[in-house]
């Protein structure tokens, strides 16, 4: 049987849900309320009173019930909401709808990515596994390893690291540490399940 603080904990948890719902929908609010007082950039906002009715419309989510919020979703993505979707989800996803609306979407990059991480879900269920950070010319690593911090600098040669230019991000993990490391785990590039003779951070 549950202990009364078991009860308890579940109970403050529900109640934090709601607080920071409210929160983050009063911080939209108040963002857009903030733009049109301000004057936004005219390139992606359209007018003040735009960016006012806006704000009243976000406000007025949380005066709506479930089947309201549905209703509303479905109008505006043209497809419907999952049956069991979360109120605070239904609410943030029509909020950023209705700026979207006013401000414009997301960008071309963004919706690449998306695209591709939508393509990558359907072959690998896990994408966090074996995900990589791809590294540009410029780029720095900071490691801090036993009280002192390193770094280094990728540069289209290798990675320069004392002066010096290596071939492999594993070399200088083994090279600081004195054991068998994956350098882009090392270095915080890679989430990926355990390998063997890698050593947990």
């Amino acid at each position: 049987m549950e202990s009364c603080a078991g009860i308890g904990s579940r109970h403050a948890a529900a109640a934090d849900v709601m607080s920071n719902r409210r929160s983050i929908l009063a911080k939209a609010t108040a963002a857009v309320s903030e733009a049109a007082a301000d004057g936004a950039d005219s390139d992606k906002l359209q007018s003040n009173g735009g960016q006012r009715d806006l704000a009243r419309q976000i406000a007025a989510l949380n005066n709506l019930d479930y089947a309201e919020l549905h209703a509303m979703w479905s109008r505006l993505f043209r497809y419907r909401a999952p049956k069991k979707f979360a109120r605070d989800h239904l609410e943030l996803g029509i909020a950023w709808k209705l700026q979207a609306q006013i401000s414009g979407g997301l960008n071309i990059a963004i919706r690449r990515r998306l695209d591709e991480l939508a393509r990558t879900l359907t072959t690998k269920p896990d994408p966090i596994q074996k995900r990589t950070t791809t590294l540009k010319p410029g780029a720095r690593l900071l490691r801090e390893w036993a009280g002192k911090s390193h770094e280094i600098l990728v540069t289209e040669e290798g990675f320069v690291w004392q002066g010096r230019i290596w071939t492999s991000l594993s070399v200088i993990a083994r090279e600081i540490t004195g054991a068998r490391w994956s350098g882009p785990r090392f270095f915080g590039l890679r989430t990926a399940a355990k390998r063997d003779g890698d050593i947990d951070a």
